[in-house]
This record gives C-alpha cells, sequence and structure tokens, in this order.
C-alpha cells in the first residue's frame, strides 16, 4: 500500500490508538489520531485522511453521529467520500446493516484480530481507488465525448462558408472588377469569422489538455497530437489573415 496513504484513528480508548499507531506506522501507513468525533471533525478539517477507523462507542460523539454528519451534512460534503470502518463491542446483525446503509464500508466487531483488521484496510483502500479509478474513466470519455461533439460542430461550421466561396468561384467573371471586388471582400469576411472558429477550437482543445483527468496519460497525448495537426494544417490561415483588396 502506498506510504503515503493517511488513516485517521478515532477511539476513545488510549491503548487502541496507540496499538494502530504503532501496527499501521510499521507498515508504512501515516497515522492520525482523535479520542472523540469532535476531535475527529477538527482533524478532518486540518489534514484529510484516506480511511477513517472508528469506534463507536465515545464520549462527546459516537462514532453513529460521526459517521452521519460525514456522510449527510453539507458542511462536511468535502469528506463524504472517505471510506470508513466501524468498531464495536455489539455483534448484531440488524446494527450492521444500519451501519453499512449510514455509509460505513466494513464493520469489525471487538475483539479483533489484527490480520483481519488489516485485510479489510487493504481491501477498503483497494475498492476506493477501484472507484476513484472508474470515476476518471468516466470523466476522461465525458472529455473526449466532450471534443468529438465539438469537433463535429465546427467542422460543419466552417464547411458551409468554405462551399459558399468556392461556388461564388465557379461563377466568378474574373473580367469584372466589380465581381472580384465583391468576392474579395466576401473572402474577408468568411476568413475572419472562420478563424474566430478556429480559435475558439484552439482553445477547447487546450482546456481538455489542462483537465486532471487527461494530465499523464495516452489521452493527453492524443489531444497534444491533435493540437499539432491544427497548428500545421490551418497555419497558412493565421499567417494570411487579411486577404488584399482588388484596386478599382
Amino acid at each position: 500500500m502506498n506510504a503515503k496513504t493517511k488513516i485517521l484513528i478515532v477511539d476513545d480508548e488510549p491503548i487502541n490508538r496507540d496499538f494502530f499507531d504503532v501496527m499501521l506506522s510499521k507498515l508504512g501507513f501515516q497515522v492520525n489520531k482523535a479520542e472523540d468525533g469532535e476531535e475527529a471533525l477538527e482533524k478532518l478539517k486540518n489534514d484529510r485522511p484516506d480511511l477513517i477507523i472508528l469506534d463507536n462507542i465515545m464520549p462527546k460523539m459516537s462514532g453513529w453521529k460521526l459517521t452521519k454528519i460525514l456522510k449527510t451534512s453539507d458542511d462536511y460534503g468535502e469528506f463524504s467520500d472517505i471510506p470508513i470502518i466501524m468498531f464495536s463491542a455489539m455483534d448484531d446483525v440488524k446494527d450492521k446493516i444500519e451501519g453499512f446503509e449510514l455509509g460505513v464500508e466494513d464493520y469489525i466487531t471487538k475483539p479483533f484480530n489484527f490480520s483481519e483488521v488489516l485485510a479489510r484496510i487493504r481491501a477498503v483502500l483497494r475498492s476506493r481507488e477501484l472507484s476513484r479509478q472508474v470515476v476518471q474513466k468516466e470523466r476522461k470519455i465525458a472529455s473526449i465525448e466532450s471534443l468529438n461533439q465539438s469537433l463535429i460542430y465546427f467542422t460543419q461550421h466552417l464547411k458551409e462558408p468554405v462551399e459558399s466561396l468556392q461556388k461564388r468561384v465557379e461563377t466568378l467573371d474574373v473580367s469584372s472588377k466589380k465581381e472580384i471586388q465583391d468576392f474579395v471582400e466576401a473572402v474577408q469576411v468568411e476568413t475572419k469569422q472562420v478563424l474566430v472558429t478556429l480559435h475558439s477550437l484552439e482553445d477547447e482543445i487546450r482546456d481538455l489538455q489542462k483537465r486532471p483527468e487527461l494530465q499523464e496519460d495516452a489521452d493527453a497525448d492524443l489531444l497534444e497530437d491533435l493540437e499539432k495537426r491544427f497548428q500545421r494544417h490551418f497555419s497558412s490561415w493565421k499567417e494570411n489573415q487579411e486577404v488584399p483588396e482588388v484596386s478599382s
């Protein structure tokens, strides 16, 4: 498990807090401790853990109440996704079901075996990481889909003025200075509109590249390659934004 994984131990018994501090620290976890629910809430504000292990029966604030606050309170909404493993002296199926419904990821009855606890800790952390990866993948798909829709939109937006100019070229009377002048003016107008559209597309590609879900990933390379192709194909448009007028 990652050495930087942070675990908050919440228990009113010093011997339990110290035991988990020693055992988990030796295994490479970063351990923080709180002796009741109120102190745990203060600890959360200063140092967000990856996992919370807490006792149920504690003074000031029980494990149940702490869990309910973290999972349902808007004031602590940013912490609602932190997984919780709860200890309890109660061995009642109903209590465990209520714990799971409240948002507890796992439930261990005292007295406990540390090897079992460690296995459950690792299982919960693996599950959390898999969930994170699923969310990240969904965001990647949404980002790529957004780019795909934008490309379709911009392609259609660019196609119409280009086709319009092409049709005018086919019927253009090159001997008429007036027609040529009108055509040049039309080209100037359409070119500016096309450049605006291209700049918008370029900005969107760069915005997608900055999204966290696409950083250090093959999808980021795809976007970078797309931008390079974009720059190569349309560089001539940028270098020749003004079309010279034909003198009358």
